[in-house]
């Protein structure tokens, strides 16, 4: 049987020379949607708005930032022979390791200039984040990135994918796991646990830590479906950060439900 597949323009529109990407515009509604949930959870744990705009206008840059660092390192043998690619992060290639890393630092740092508790904002940011990145995979699907191995389309027909998704994934003359959507899906599943997870006794810092340890599980396998895996020598580099992200995050919820002196996220 033929199929018609035509793939999606990565380009949504144009302002003269300037190309609007669809890439840029998904990855900004994942922030705002992150902003507005944290805004109205703030609200109800005594942080004000203004915080959390202060936040973003520092975080999202660095995060940003570090994360076309994070992807260009791990990248330096395609990207020192094209440095002039190095700016273009609208074509992808934004590692969101690298973006943890350098939103976290910008969050301690922020917390300790503003007289905050971390823990307590990283809760709240906890659930906003990992939305933030379930709307953000789909950036890859317009870019038709962050893909998986050859499949066929009937095995993605029998995971009743509309057709949009399957002519997507359709690439280099072969069809592509959706690991994308596979990321997206476990991030939302994250997202619902994390909220249930507020209603319950958990410590400052737990829900933060929970949603390292469920992000990096899924990442982890999901990570070793795909075939643009950046490299640390032999070892997929993201898989090798879930597992550091995941023996970290156990070990101190261990160790911080010692403490007595701890507050309960509810308090």
């Amino acid at each position: 049987m033929l199929y018609s597949i035509q793939p999606f323009d990565p380009v949504a529109f144009k302002l003269g020379p300037i190309s609007v990407r669809w890439y840029g515009i998904i990855i900004v509604t994942g922030i705002l949607v992150a902003y507005f949930l944290a805004v109205r959870e703030g609200k109800k744990r005594g942080i004000r708005e203004e915080i959390f705009t202060d936040l973003l206008i520092w975080a999202v840059p660095i995060a940003i930032l570090c994360a076309r660092i994070y992807y260009v390192i791990f990248q330096w043998d395609y990207y020192s022979r094209y440095p002039e690619q190095i700016v273009q992060i609208w074509r992808g290639g934004l590692a969101i390791h690298g973006a943890l890393i350098g939103a976290v630092a910008t969050a301690v740092v922020f917390c300790r200039k503003r007289n905050i508790p971390f823990f307590k904002l990283a809760d709240i940011a906890a659930p906003s984040l990992v939305i933030g990145q379930a709307i953000g995979r789909w950036g890859n699907f317009m870019n038709q990135e962050a893909y998986g191995g050859v499949v066929t389309r009937d095995f993605l027909e029998r995971l009743h994918l509309p057709d949009f998704i399957i002519n997507q994934m359709y690439i280099g003359g072969q069809y592509r796991h959706p690991t994308f959507l596979y990321e997206s899906s476990w991030d939302f599943f994250v997202f619902l646990l994390l909220i249930l997870l507020r209603r319950m006794r958990v410590k400052q810092g737990e829900i933060f830590f929970t949603y390292l340890i469920l992000y990096s599980a899924g990442r982890f396998f999901i990570e070793g479906m795909r075939t643009d895996s950046l490299m640390f020598f032999d070892i997929r580099a993201a898989q090798l950060m879930s597992v550091a992200l995941i023996v970290i995050s156990a070990v101190l919820i261990i160790v911080r439900r010692r403490k007595k002196e701890i507050p309960l996220y509810s308090d």
